[in-house]
């Protein structure tokens, strides 16, 4: 067990895996926490530790000591528990007398989490957000042209700051490209009332642009005379004040109003 565990922490992980040493430092404070469990309630002297002690009795008492004793949120469980899986997994590969240990530990599940209530706006409370930016200067259309997409597309923050024109059609049925998480793309439609919304934006927002549509950004500031697209601390503050000119109107509209909670807000509408 201690062979392997050195491989793990000091070969495995940092030069094959080749992941951040604090990544590394969470993978060993969970096989420390599993180690001085035997030591301290199981009276395992520290040196006799051996993969016999992965059983799943082992594990499954471990998991009820962190619940119970020490009192651990189940987030944290879960970690410790999918750290030490990914060791025994390891183990495994590279001794096949290890393998039932693993199949053995790998279905053990940690404790379910408690289901948050899920966030979103009721309706009156959309509309005076979207209704925030009064559209009297070239900022606050942008800015409200910038909400009525987050909230029709339902894209996440990354996604929207990384729009450009290509990704934009407005021909019928309208839709846009947008670019996710691991460059992944998805199509999504927009709504009679965004695209009308979108032809005056880009009247006035892009009418000089056809000629760069590949790297235009949809969304974007001036830096130094050039187009350069809304970093995601813009999008936040165009958020945050959204819903406090909103609240003046709705004051309902919850403090901590953020992207997911306008996408929640449309996932519950067409629910």
């Amino acid at each position: 067990f201690w062979g392997y565990a050195r491989n793990y922490l000091h070969d495995y992980l940092p030069h094959v895996r080749a992941m951040a040493p604090r990544s590394i430092e969470s993978y060993r404070i969970s096989l420390e926490n599993y180690v001085n469990y035997l030591v301290t309630e199981q009276h395992v002297h520290r040196q006799d530790i051996s993969f016999d002690h992965f059983e799943r009795q082992f594990l499954k008492a471990w998991l009820a000591w962190m619940q119970q004793a020490k009192k651990y949120q189940p987030t944290t469980i879960g970690l410790r528990l999918s750290a030490v899986k990914a060791f025994l997994r390891f183990a495994s590969a590279e001794d096949l007398s290890l393998v039932a240990v693993y199949q053995a530990a790998k279905n053990i599940k940690a404790p379910a989490q408690p289901r948050k209530p899920i966030e979103y706006l009721q309706e009156n409370e959309t509309t005076a957000v979207l209704a925030a930016f009064d559209g009297k200067d070239l900022k606050s259309r942008r800015n409200r042209m910038l909400l009525i997409l987050l909230y029709d597309s339902g894209a996440r923050v990354g996604e929207i700051t990384g729009l450009t024109l290509d990704d934009l059609k407005l021909e019928k049925p309208a839709h846009l490209t947008l670019t996710g998480k691991g460059a992944k793309s998805r199509i999504v439609p927009l709504g009679e009332k965004t695209a009308e919304h979108l032809k005056v934006y880009l009247d006035e927002f892009h009418a000089q642009s056809a000629a760069h549509r590949a790297n235009c950004p949809l969304f974007y500031s001036w830096h130094r005379g050039e187009a350069i697209a809304l970093s995601s601390d813009t999008v936040a503050a165009v958020l945050k004040k959204a819903g406090t000119l909103g609240r003046e109107q709705c004051p309902s509209i919850p403090g901590n109003l953020h992207c997911h909670m306008l996408r929640k807000s449309k996932a519950m509408d067409l629910y």
